[in-house]
């Protein structure tokens, strides 16, 4: 019985130790180290006319920059139109600033820095938009591409993605040159023209760039945004990517002899082969880890939190297992934690009567960092074992991007201007999809993707949906925040 209650009596203070040391680093736990942004000076407001800006979104709206799967589907004199209007109805930035077009369609303005030593910034703004379903349009509140400014916003396809950036960072780089702004640093702005299905344009501006030798301070780019609602603070969060997922297809084959199906083959044929390897790669999803660019945001913004939250980040070395299960309750939540496995086509026989001699299903890959499109191939591989199926990319992958510093020039000058705007907290976060910046990447230090948009979670299921429109405060939110943003960081 002694030795009993001596286990007992051990056990109970390793217990109260164990309390101890919770409670104490969850009352002592901060923000980890990051750049102190009250340094940054900041430049001041500038004069925005809602009104005006309103009604050249609504014009770029206007033109159908429509980007396809099928690019003979593309109406190209729809970007000569939009590049026409730019010039037009920006002069002053146009002015201040040389004009390139590459791959056909592609622009790249350079304002020369009147300091040559100092690295440049890349500024980043697609041109083109998707597709409106077919049969959907009469969803919509307003036309799709009728840009009516109504109900106190602008509404149509591309007023978010990305043409309320592409007309606002304009609409700032021509306030700019409208006071006389010379730069210091080289600003240079880089809009591509098919962001939405191929990405050609923005890899021939950064290999134009690569063979200049420019090295940027850092690019910014669409990607994330200030959430209102954000659910770990309850409040309003400046949320900038600093990293994003690769992105790969694969494409699985299961060959047949096919034949006629009132004679179906013992083993069920390619369809039964195929199906069985695309249960086996749904049931063998990546493995969830509070790691990485996911868990940085988790651990920036729960000092902010309730006490739960900040209980359970400041002891994740006892808590990561729930922290995961948590985070992992909503897709959103989970693509934050690991690569994601999404089967998105299917194609068998062309008649329901006929065998047929092969079956391909079509499996969508977000890589995130830390893995590779050669671990997510070999995880696949172990998970289908022996099946008989081919396994070839749909084309090379895109590898996840590089996690940028949240120390840097470029992190303090744009969280600085995005929490100034917000009256937010500031955390870092990872982009679940794709942008071009990714392929600027090695013509820069650091890339960041952020939206200076305050959206609540709700709001941002309209982006290539239904109902896309940027509303009045936003749109001068932009203004402000891209003027600001040069005028700080090139002055």
């Amino acid at each position: 019985m002694k030795t009993l209650a001596k286990i007992g009596l051990g056990l109970g203070g390793a217990l109260v130790a164990l309390v101890g040391v919770v409670a104490v680093r969850t009352a002592t736990f901060k923000t980890p180290a990051a750049a102190d942004l009250t340094g940054v000076k900041l430049a001041p407001a500038v004069r925005v006319d809602r009104s005006l800006a309103a009604q050249h979104l609504s014009q770029a709206i206007q033109i159908q920059t429509v980007s396809h799967q099928d690019a003979a589907e593309d109406q190209p004199a729809e970007w000569d139109r939009l590049h026409a209007w730019l010039q037009a109805t920006y002069p002053k930035a146009h002015a201040a600033m040389t004009r390139e077009v590459v791959a056909d369609r592609t622009l790249i303005y350079t304002w020369t820095g009147t300091d040559p030593s100092l690295a440049p910034i890349i500024l980043m703004a697609h041109q083109d938009v998707v597709p409106v379903t077919s049969g959907t349009e009469a969803d919509w509140k307003h036309p799709p591409f009728a840009g009516e400014i109504a109900d106190g916003a602008v509404w149509g396809r591309g007023a978010v993605d990305d043409k309320g950036s592409l007309v606002t960072l304009f609409e700032g780089a021509e306030i700019l040159a409208a006071q006389g702004f010379k730069p210091r640093r080289t600003v240079m702005i880089v809009s591509s023209h098919d962001e939405e299905v191929r990405g050609q344009g923005a890899r021939a501006a950064a290999a134009l760039l690569r063979a200049r030798g420019i090295k940027a301070e850092f690019v910014l780019d669409e990607g994330q945004a200030i959430i209102s609602d954000n659910p770990i603070t309850g409040g309003p969060v400046a949320l900038i990517g600093i990293a994003e997922k690769g992105y790969a297809t694969l494409k699985v084959t299961a060959r047949a002899p096919g034949g006629h199906s009132s004679s179906p083959p013992k083993d069920g044929g390619g369809v039964v082969t195929l199906a069985k390897a695309v249960a086996a790669i749904g049931d063998h999803p990546f493995p969830m880890k509070f790691s990485g660019p996911g868990a940085a945001m988790l651990t920036a913004l729960a000092p902010s939190g309730p006490l739960p939250i900040r209980m359970a980040v400041a002891n994740a070395w006892l808590f990561s297992p729930l922290i995961v299960a948590q985070t992992a309750a909503t897709p959103a939540g989970a693509a934050l934690l690991h690569t994601t496995i999404a089967p998105t086509m299917l194609k068998g026989s062309p008649k329901e009567n006929v065998l047929p001699q092969d079956a391909t299903a079509w499996i969508n890959y977000r890589i995130a960092p830390g893995d590779s499109s050669a671990k997510v191939m070999a995880h696949t591989k172990a998970a289908v074992g022996d099946l008989a199926v081919d396994m070839v990319w749909t084309k090379t992958p895109d590898e996840p991007s590089p996690v940028s510093s949240t120390t840097s020039l470029g992190w303090t000058t744009i969280a600085a201007v995005a929490g100034d705007l917000a009256r937010a907290p500031v955390a870092p976060g990872l982009v679940t999809a794709g942008t071009d910046s990714r392929y600027l990447a090695p013509v820069a230090k650091d890339v960041y993707r952020f939206q200076p948009m305050t959206f609540s979670l709700a709001d941002t299921t309209m982006i290539h949906g239904t109902n896309e429109h940027l509303s009045l405060e936003n749109l001068e939110q932009c203004v402000q925040f891209y003027a600001r943003l040069i005028a700080t960081a090139a002055r």
